[in-house]
Formats: structure tokens, C-alpha cells, sequence
């Protein structure tokens, strides 16, 4: 049986760093095995069936093929349609009343506890808000990400210590839904 997944690649053609061409990515994705490989926008999201099965080795192998052809290290975390839709689903946000840049998903490789967080004001940062779901962070920015200082903080090494993070907005949220969708 195969399974429909989305490869989040973090740090991808971000002001002109590691760059990774999606054309070259779907190629080296493809040569790994991977079936009915599909990109979306410039910033590292790429979807694909595999019968696999094991979400972990799969960020591996995604992982090492892209340092070895592209010469550096990017982290990436693998998730299927149920985990994604699950995500979108349990939002406690009233999603479909915010736009896209309001309303941001930080998706981890591993579980999250409000421990991680216990530092930081929530009632200060107001009203920016952040929620904990299940290997994920919801995040609400009314003024987007770029000006949010609540972001800023919850990006510091002592908070995402030990773990990949890797954020990306509603609309993609949504789509990597749709795009997973067997």
C-alpha cells in the first residue's frame, strides 16, 4: 500500500541560501524511488507517494540525497495526508475568518509540551497568540509574521532546542492538505 506524503524542507531558497530548484528536487525525489512527485511554490514543500511507510527514514533519506547533490545539509520533516489534514482540522484558531499571512503552522519532528514555552509571556504578547497541537505549533499574528515579536521568541534555540521546526502559513497549510489528498 502506498502512502501520500509532504517533505518540509526548511531553510530552502531563503534570500539567496541554499538554493534548491524544484525541477532538480522533483528529479532527485523521483530517483530515490518516490512516486508521483509534485512541488509546491519555492520554499520547500514537495509531496509524493511512497509505500514506505516510515516517516522518520524517509526525512533521512531525503535529507542525505539532497546534501549529497546539492553539497549542504537541509533538514526536513515528513508527515502523511492524515497527520496534514489532522493539523488543519484541529486548528483553534477561526481559520477561515483570517488571511493566510495571520495564521501559521511550525511543524516539529518531535512531540511538544507547554514546558518548552514556560518562559515566555503569553498575556504580553498579546493579541498574538500561540497553541500547542500534536508535534506542532499554531500561531496567530494578526500584523504577519515579519512583524511579530511573539515569533521572534518562539524561534530561539531554548525553545526549539533539540527538535526541527519548520513554519509555513495557512494557505500552505491548506494546500499540502489538498495535495496529499489521495
Amino acid at each position: 500500500m502506498t502512502t501520500t506524503y509532504a517533505a518540509l524542507l526548511r531553510g530552502i531558497n531563503v534570500g539567496g541560501n541554499k538554493k534548491v530548484p524544484m525541477a532538480e528536487l522533483r528529479t532527485l525525489l523521483s530517483g530515490l524511488g518516490l512516486g508521483d512527485v509534485r512541488t509546491y511554490l519555492q520554499s520547500g514543500q514537495a509531496v509524493f507517494s511512497s509505500g514506505h511507510g516510515d516517516e522518520e527514514s524517509l526525512a533521512a533519506e531525503i535529507g542525505a540525497a539532497i546534501e549529497k547533490h546539492f553539497g549542504f545539509g537541509v533538514d526536513v520533516i515528513v508527515r502523511d495526508h492524515a497527520f496534514l489534514k489532522a493539523v488543519a482540522d484541529n486548528c483553534p484558531f477561526p481559520a477561515a475568518e483570517l488571511e493566510g499571512k495571520q495564521l501559521h503552522v511550525t511543524y516539529f519532528s518531535g512531540p511538544v509540551d507547554e514546558e518548552r514555552y514556560a518562559g515566555i509571556d503569553r498575556d504580553a504578547q498579546l493579541p498574538e497568540e500561540f497553541r500547542l497541537g500534536d508535534r506542532v505549533l499554531y500561531l496567530y499574528v494578526p500584523d504577519g509574521l515579519g512583524r511579530s515579536k511573539l515569533a521572534e521568541q518562539l524561534a530561539k534555540p531554548r525553545v526549539t532546542k533539540g527538535l526541527i521546526a519548520t513554519t509555513r502559513n495557512w494557505n500552505t497549510v491548506v494546500k499540502l492538505v489538498e495535495m496529499t489528498q489521495a
